[in-house]
């Protein structure tokens, strides 16, 4: 099976939304997805973008993506951070996953970084198996720390 992978151009913004939401029911949090394609094209697209996208595509049909942005870490320099890595159902198990991280990678390398980074979920074992298979690390000893849009409005108004 023949994929195109390429970095993602502004006409596909619809397609990268449908499979960040399809991803998000995935992921079990089918109402979290508040992004819009206007959000997409403005911090994709727009005078200073704050990430950078490779789609892959079959027959024209973009049926994989790897969203990423650059990070700077106090340790180590320009990192890049995956932020997903997403492949269509019906797609799994091709080599997708492989092709984009290869891309991921070579991008990486390309801009020099010293690091690159994601997170992947505790139960997600194919995703775990399929980054392990890769060589990559995962840091067991470490928490993913956040806070949502009311955390912020809440410690804003305690400061």
């Amino acid at each position: 099976m023949k994929f195109t992978i390429r970095f993602a151009e502004k006409r596909d913004v619809s397609a990268i939304l449908g499979l960040i939401k399809m991803l998000a029911v995935y992921e079990k949090e089918p109402d979290a997805v508040i992004v819009t394609e206007a959000d997409l094209l403005e911090y994709g697209f727009g005078k200073q973008p704050l990430f950078t996208c490779f789609v892959a595509e079959k027959e024209g049909e973009i049926v994989a993506i790897a969203l990423i942005y650059l990070r700077f870490s106090t340790w180590k320099g320009q990192t890049v951070h995956l932020e997903d890595l997403i492949v269509k159902d019906e797609y799994r198990g091709e080599g997708l996953g492989t092709l984009l991280l290869d891309e991921v990678i070579k991008y990486g390398y390309s801009l020099g970084v010293k690091r690159i980074c994601w997170e992947v979920l505790d139960w997600n074992e194919p995703a775990i198996k399929f980054y392990q298979s890769k060589g990559a690390t995962l840091l067991k000893d470490w928490f993913l720390v956040q806070m949502d849009e009311k955390s912020i409005k809440n410690y804003i108004e305690n400061i």
